[in-house]
C-alpha cells in the first residue's frame, strides 16, 4: 500500500462547519441564561478560541464562568451550568457525519488502513465523542484542547503519528484546509488533500482556511478511497 494511514480533520471534513447563524442562535439562549448582552458576549467567546481550543479552560463551564463574569459579576453557578448544557446538546447535534463518511471509513478499516483524527476543538467535542457514530473508526484522536496545541503546530500532527506507530511521509491527511492545516500537514511530511465541498453556504463558519492551496482537491468524501489507488 503506498499509504499506511489516513489522517482526518473534523470539522469542515468528517462532518460539516457549522453556521454562523445557527451559532449565534445558541448563543443569544446561552447569553439570556446567564443575562449578559448576547453580541459581546459571542465576541468574547469568539475571541477566546485559542484558549479554549488549547485547554486553557479544562471546561465549558470554566470558559462561561471567566467570560460572563465581565458582563454580569453576579451570574450564579446555576445560571453557568444551564448556559452549559444549551452549549454541550448543541454539540451533540452538530456531530452528524457527512454523506458517505461511516462507509468510507469503514472500506478503510476493512481494507486495513489505520486511521486518525486531528482536531482544533475545544473541550465539548472530546466529551462527546466516544457517543458519536464516527468514533469507532478511529485508532487515535487527536484533541488540541487535550494536547494543548493547535494546527498547523508539528507537534500535533506528530503526536498521531507516533501513536499510529507510523511515519509522517506514510499518512495521506484529510481536511478542508482550515488552520492552514495543509501546510501543517506537508511540513511534516504527510500527503495533504483539500476537500472543497460545492454549493457551500456563505453562511458557513471557518477559521483561517487555505482557499489558495493548490494541491490535490476532492469535493465528496467517497473520493478518498479512489485516492489510496492513484
Amino acid at each position: 500500500m503506498k499509504y499506511k494511514a489516513v489522517i482526518f480533520d473534523l470539522f469542515g471534513t468528517l462532518i460539516e462547519n457549522f453556521s454562523r447563524s445557527e451559532y449565534a442562535a445558541v448563543f443569544t439562549e446561552m447569553a439570556n441564561i446567564l443575562s449578559v448582552p448576547p453580541a459581546e458576549f459571542l465576541q468574547s467567546w469568539g475571541e477566546a478560541f485559542d484558549q479554549r481550543a488549547t485547554g486553557v479552560f479544562a471546561t465549558t463551564e470554566d470558559a462561561i464562568r471567566n467570560l460572563s463574569f465581565k458582563f454580569n459579576p453576579r451570574v450564579t453557578e446555576g445560571q453557568i451550568n444551564q448556559a452549559a448544557r444549551v452549549r454541550l446538546d448543541y454539540t451533540k447535534r452538530s456531530i452528524n457525519p457527512r454523506d458517505g463518511a461511516i462507509e468510507v471509513l469503514g472500506g478503510l478499516k476493512a481494507a486495513g488502513y489505520k486511521t486518525g483524527l486531528i482536531s482544533d476543538c475545544t473541550c465539548e467535542i472530546p466529551n462527546v465523542w466516544d457517543s458519536t457514530a464516527l468514533a469507532p473508526f478511529f485508532d487515535v484522536t487527536v484533541f488540541s484542547c487535550v494536547a494543548g496545541i493547535k494546527k498547523p503546530d508539528p507537534r500535533i500532527y506528530l503526536i498521531a503519528t507516533d501513536q499510529l506507530e507510523v511515519e509522517p511521509q506514510d499518512c495521506l491527511y484529510i481536511g478542508d484546509g482550515s488552520s492552514r492545516e495543509l501546510s501543517g500537514a506537508l511540513q511534516v511530511g504527510m500527503h495533504p488533500v483539500i476537500i472543497r465541498v460545492p454549493d457551500e453556504s456563505v453562511d458557513t463558519h471557518f477559521v483561517e482556511r487555505e482557499e489558495n492551496w493548490e494541491g490535490p482537491e476532492i469535493s465528496s468524501f467517497q473520493e478518498v478511497l479512489g485516492l489510496l489507488k492513484q
